[in-house]
């Protein structure tokens, strides 16, 4: 799904100082975060990109533009948003969704925010649910004491590259206490080609709160590079628990480099549910810093590397205090000489006694010329802990093929029910309208036809 490409506001390609003053001076800044987008852009140019991994000599700045303002005003109300992009949202089906099973919604389009809502009743409670623009100019104190801190611009280059030139995103607060009901969804479209998307995301859920927060990303395909580079930073305080999900279905031509970091205090629960499709190369690995007593994180997530894809995933905890619990739970499945790579780190600390961890990896290869692997890494301080890691790589069960094509299943129908079996655990902790969208996800794939 490919729409026409135009534009307000498109900054030259490249990387340099001009332009991030131009995009501080597009959004009218003010001069503290223009400070941090240049001190940022300092550190991106004496940084190299990581020396393990896939090789991102491809992602060349000086053929990618960092800001594209659509012809749109962020509206509130969906007949106020451009004909053209809301009927690309349409398709995607954000508003019916909002309608039904959302308590607010968030769309950007390339660079900027176009359209966000929330349900009055949550706002009375006072729950904030705003684009990242607005949170800097209404909420500075807030954004100032969290912004940055959790993913700094020393953490990777790809990380500097995001606070040089961020654009978008959304920043979510809950009172302490308060029980957002209903799942909160920003969707984000990267529609122009040769160009990146930086949004920001910084979710803080007080004392006793809770909140599902879904992500959404989609791109049509392009001849030319596009990037994907945003950050996510989420805090959850003394019991409370948060909730992020997210189905990414980039096109071939992306490559995704994000960045997402949640800090869990004492009691408190962080889960993460990840689907990754599409895009030629991707680098995520949600990390959980367990820093209170009783914390907690669990990440279920699956990739699905096609042809000419290779998709480097996985998750990290770091357990920072005493008698913190985690899970990984990841599965991936690769054909037509896609590579999946699990990549994860489990780190325990001195002060982590009676902390556990369980890790599980399994991969499903559908051909001889595809290829996956996992790569661990376990880090233990302290005797007092229990910890488990099981990894598990095979092909697709050819024999339970035949059993279900005796039964007069079609080949290319079996397999995918095979596959659909094996990515279950991951559905299942999606919302059904999600899970219904990655079903639908793994039959394009099987088919071919993503991308």
């Amino acid at each position: 799904m490919k729409n026409a490409f135009d534009y307000d506001v498109k900054v030259e390609n490249g990387l340099t100082e001009e332009i991030i003053r131009e995009i501080s001076a597009n959004k009218d800044e003010p001069a503290w975060m223009l400070e941090k987008r240049l001190e940022a852009l300092e550190i991106f140019n004496q940084t190299a990109n990581p020396n393990w991994g896939p090789d991102l000599s491809a992602v060349d700045m000086n053929q990618i533009s960092t800001y594209i303002r659509p012809k749109a005003q962020m509206a509130r109300d969906w007949e106020n948003v451009p004909d053209e992009i809301r009927d690309t949202f349409t398709k995607l089906g954000i508003p019916e969704a909002e309608l039904e099973s959302l308590a607010g919604v968030g769309a950007q389009y390339d660079s900027e925010v176009v359209y966000h809502n929330m349900r009055s009743y949550l706002s009375d409670q006072g729950v904030v649910y705003t684009d990242f623009e607005s949170a800097v100019r209404e909420y500075p104190d807030i954004i100032k004491q969290y912004f940055g801190k959790l993913i700094t611009p020393r953490l990777h280059r790809y990380a500097a590259l995001h606070y040089a030139v961020w654009s978008g995103g959304s920043f979510v607060y809950v009172p302490k206490g308060v029980n957002v009901d209903i799942p909160l969804q920003s969707y984000f479209r990267l529609n122009a080609p040769g160009a990146g998307q930086f949004e920001h995301t910084l979710i803080l859920v007080e004392e006793g709160g809770s909140v599902h927060f879904i992500e959404g990303c989609s791109a049509p395909k392009y001849n030319t590079l596009n990037l994907h580079a945003g950050a996510v930073e989420l805090y959850v305080k003394e019991n409370a628990h948060l909730r992020y999900s997210t189905i990414e279905n980039w096109s071939r031509n992306m490559y995704n480099l994000n960045t997402k970091r949640a800090r869990v205090e004492k009691d408190g629960a962080i889960e993460w549910v990840s689907g990754s499709f599409g895009s030629a190369c991707s680098m995520l690995y949600p990390s959980s810093l367990l820093v209170g007593e009783g914390a907690r994180s669990e990440f279920t997530g699956i990739t699905f590397a096609g042809k000419g894809q290779y998709l480097d995933t996985g998750a990290q905890v770091m357990h920072y205090a005493p008698n913190t619990y985690s899970t990984i739970n990841s599965k991936s499945i690769s054909k037509s000489g896609g590579v999946a790579i699990y990549r994860g780190t489990v780190d325990i600390g001195e002060q982590a006694k009676g902390s556990k961890c369980s890790v599980s990896c399994e991969s499903l290869m559908l051909d001889s010329e595809s290829r996956s692997d996992t790569i661990p890494a376990i880090r233990i301080a302290t005797e007092d802990v229990d910890l488990g890691h099981e990894a598990k790589i095979g092909r697709i069960d050819e024999t339970a093929i035949f059993y279900l094509m005796s039964r007069g299943i079609p080949e290319e129908e079996a397999k995918a029910m095979i596959v659909r079996g094996f990515a279950e655990p991951i559905a299942k902790e999606l919302p059904m309208e999600y899970a219904v969208e990655m079903n639908n996800l793994i039959t394009l794939e099987l088919k071919g036809a993503i991308g």
